[in-house]
């Protein structure tokens, strides 16, 4: 379907359509024509073969895809349909964020469970609860959802392809940083982690929680898309990534890419509601923006309403040496101890995130 026009008709729902997948994808294709109405850049969204996207002259587009997994990334008896959704779709542009990249358009697969296509005593059904959490957040940041795929499946799985565009040869990498640098973090740590660590000891005081909260980081992730576009409009990080494994993983990312170590300040890491050092260092999936700047790079104490914190700084790799430390102050003298990634990290033997 061709993007020219908003459609004159309220999206049908489930509750009073036959089902059946061809049901389910008209219900999608009229709530994606009414959330991505009006982005220039998708010329042809659902309805044929292939979407066709249009970046403009100069511009690069950037690509990441995410799969968010039941009884891995989410639970049922856990996770409101809506939280899901916008989980699904707040992985991906926080990735676009840490690229400086402005969010162009989304590709949804979804497998699931005959169950949650159906209403129950005339209630709204799962998967229209899901889109109602994905295309909420995706009208925020204009992402037209413009494509994907549906299947039955014995668990639900949601595959999101995002797309995004950056200037030419502007995009922010993990591989910029140098000795010298500062490291930042946006917002706080450790805060998703505390919530989901609440979430496991009492579901049933998060099981209506079906709209984005500041006090909910877990449920409802705030990818930091205005923060990333500013901070490649500006030429002030010299490398950025986001930190969805937590910080002790995620730095040395940085570091590897960069070919640098890192020392983190213990007590300069700004701690998420409820949350303890170890959540902060090692918990995941904050999707706040780790990135780092040169010391004469003047920043704000706040990005588009978001606190900026410097953390720490970069230093020279040592052969031999951890590629991460934490510095603690105990008795009035500084001590140094190697910081191991101890965040997210699929097949893992202790794995810590959801």
């Amino acid at each position: 379907m061709v993007q020219k026009h908003k459609p004159a008709r309220a999206a049908k729902t489930l509750k009073n359509r036959k089902t059946g997948e061809l049901a389910l994808l008209d219900i999608i294709r009229t709530r994606a024509a009414l959330a991505g109405f009006g982005n220039s850049r998708v010329r042809l969204g659902i309805g044929d073969d292939c979407a066709l996207l249009r970046p403009r002259a100069g511009e690069e587009l950037a690509v990441t895809t995410d799969l968010s997994i039941e009884g891995r990334h989410f639970r049922l008896d856990w996770h409101s349909p809506e939280s899901v959704g916008h989980r699904t779709l707040a992985r991906g542009l926080s990735d676009l964020a840490a690229m400086g990249a402005k969010p162009v358009a989304a590709f949804l697969s979804l497998g699931l469970p005959r169950e949650l296509t159906v209403s129950r005593d005339g209630s709204q059904p799962w998967v229209e609860r899901f889109l109602d959490g994905l295309l909420a957040l995706a009208s925020e940041h204009g992402v037209v959802l413009a494509g994907g795929d549906l299947a039955e499946s014995p668990i639900a799985v949601a595959d999101i392809v995002l797309t995004g565009a950056v200037p030419g040869g502007r995009a922010l990498f993990r591989s910029g940083a140098r000795s010298g640098d500062l490291i930042y973090v946006t917002g706080s740590l450790g805060g998703a982690a505390a919530e989901l660590a609440a979430l496991g000891q009492s579901p049933q005081s998060f099981a209506e929680a079906t709209h984005a909260s500041q006090t909910n980081p877990h449920l409802y992730p705030q990818p930091r898309v205005a923060q990333g576009l500013w901070l490649r409009k500006h030429k002030l990080a010299s490398a950025a990534m986001d930190l969805s494994d937590g910080l002790s993983t995620d730095l040395a990312h940085i570091c590897k890419e960069s070919g640098v170590a890192a020392e983190i300040d213990e007590l300069a890491l700004p701690l998420g509601h409820g949350a303890t050092l170890e959540m902060a260092l090692h918990g995941g999936e904050d999707y706040e923006l780790l990135f780092t700047a040169p010391v004469s790079a003047k920043l704000p104490r706040k990005i588009a309403g978001v606190a900026i914190t410097p953390v720490g700084r970069i230093v020279s790799a040592k052969p031999g040496k951890a590629s991460v430390t934490l510095l603690t102050e105990k008795g009035g003298r500084t001590m140094s101890t190697p910081l191991e990634p101890r965040g997210w990290e699929h097949f893992s033997d202790n794995p810590v995130g959801s």
